[in-house]
């Protein structure tokens, strides 16, 4: 969320809210890759949300799986990338923070928020 200034910060939950309403429309599509990936595109077929603070009060449209973080949302980030990936799935993480890319395992990719917002048009 803090990708953009727009007052997030003052209803962190309405924020998580409007970005989560953003993105079923992204769910069974193929898109451009982000920079660094391994395939040209991407094919998304699940969304999930990791939401902590205050955060956890938003509401997620149908198609998006909402994950409250029970503590801080990027040991949460990383724990949930961790088990898809031994499930066998492919995932991407999107964020801008270094430190929770350096926590990512093997096999997890990574996307900055600028690529995400303009697949979501924000």
């Amino acid at each position: 969320m803090g990708s953009r200034p727009d007052g997030w910060w003052r209803d962190r939950a309405g924020a998580a809210t409007r970005l989560l309403e953003r993105m079923p429309a992204l769910v069974g599509r193929a898109v451009e890759a982000p920079d660094g990936a391994d395939r040209p595109t991407v094919a998304i077929s699940r969304l999930v949300a990791v939401v902590e603070g205050a955060a956890k009060a938003a509401s997620a449209p149908d198609g998006i799986d909402l994950l409250p973080a029970p503590a801080d949302g990027d040991t949460a980030i990383v724990e949930e990338a961790a088990r898809l990936a031994e499930a066998g799935e492919r995932v991407l993480v999107v964020t801008a923070d270094r430190g929770l890319r350096a926590r990512l395992g093997d096999g997890v990719q990574v996307a900055g928020p600028g690529w995400f917002n303009e697949l979501i048009g924000r």
